[in-house]
């Protein structure tokens, strides 16, 4: 028994973050790290790029690209990342249910669950059952 969760397309991801570092990661709803991209890049940028640069940039001077590579490599690390995790959200969206009918990973914040607990100890969704979650029936939040 299997359900798709939310999926997102890596190459979308790796698009935007692209076109803005850190919009790949909020595509993903990942909001601290695309505010955490974004912190480095202007760090990067406050330490390692001149300042006269930025200015020529700001003017819409054309620039050579070693004098912005921190920036660059700053947006292609961003990149690669959104990609990747992308990929890793898709990989832990499916709900699958083992042979003695507990699921692998919780329905709710679709993080590994621990097969000894009745609760997931990521979100505290309690009493996780296959056939209430697969249903349209809103998973229980309370712990006992």
């Amino acid at each position: 028994m299997q359900e798709r969760l939310s999926r997102k397309r890596p190459w979308l991801a790796a698009l935007l973050a692209t076109v803005a570092t850190g919009l790949g990661h909020l595509y993903l709803r990942r909001w601290k790290r695309a505010f955490g991209w974004l912190a480095v890049l202007f760090a990067v940028t406050a330490l390692f790029v001149d300042p006269s640069t930025i200015s020529a940039l700001r003017a819409g001077s054309t620039v050579s690209p070693s004098a912005i590579a921190p920036v660059l490599i700053v947006g292609g690390l961003s990149t690669v990342d959104a990609y990747l995790l992308a990929h890793a959200q898709n990989a832990i969206s499916r709900i699958t249910v083992t042979s003695n009918g507990r699921f692998t990973h919780c329905p709710n914040c679709r993080r590994e669950l621990d097969a000894e607990l009745d609760f997931c100890h990521w979100c505290a969704t309690n009493d996780i059952d296959p056939e209430a979650a697969l249903s349209d029936k809103p998973v229980s939040r309370e712990r006992n």
